[in-house]
């Protein structure tokens, strides 16, 4: 019996695969528990459309990210933080700080997407990378400034 599976099952595929089991296993435990449904023509078309969706709105992403890793990577970004007079700085500046300096200056960047080795705690120039996509990492340039 062919079955549509709506939760991952070990050994058996993952949520949306469509797997035959014995008749059985099938109207016994999995349909009872809603793991699986029947597999009928309309389902399987359903889910054939949705792999479709996700798999164009994952390439529109891909191609997003591509257009933003160009703008990043020609961009600086400033920050300014509050330092003593040897030019020693007072906490330091994290991915938030970062991220809200990115988005004032129009880039949408989740903090959670921006890699910091470590903070950074002095003033200069820093070259950072930020997670766009799986596979697209943008590096970008900035520039800590004394208040």
């Amino acid at each position: 019996m062919k079955v549509v599976l709506q939760e991952d099952l070990k050994g058996k595929g993952k949520k949306g695969d469509v797997i035959t089991v014995s008749d059985g296993y099938a109207m016994n435990f999995l349909i009872p528990k809603k793991i699986a449904v029947n597999a009928s023509s309309t389902i399987i078309n359903e889910i054939n459309q949705k792999k479709a969706a996700d798999i164009a709105r994952m390439k529109k992403e891909k191609e997003d990210a591509l257009k933003g890793k160009d703008a990043l990577s020609s961009a600086t970004v400033r920050v300014k933080v509050k330092c003593g007079e040897s030019g020693k700085i007072f906490g330091s500046v994290t991915s938030k700080e970062i991220a809200t300096a990115l988005n004032n200056m129009g880039f949408n960047v989740d903090k959670k997407n921006i890699i910091l080795k470590e903070p950074i705690k002095k003033i200069g120039r820093e070259m950072i990378e930020i997670k766009l996509y799986h596979d697209v990492i943008a590096r970008v340039n900035i520039v800590v400034e004394a208040e």
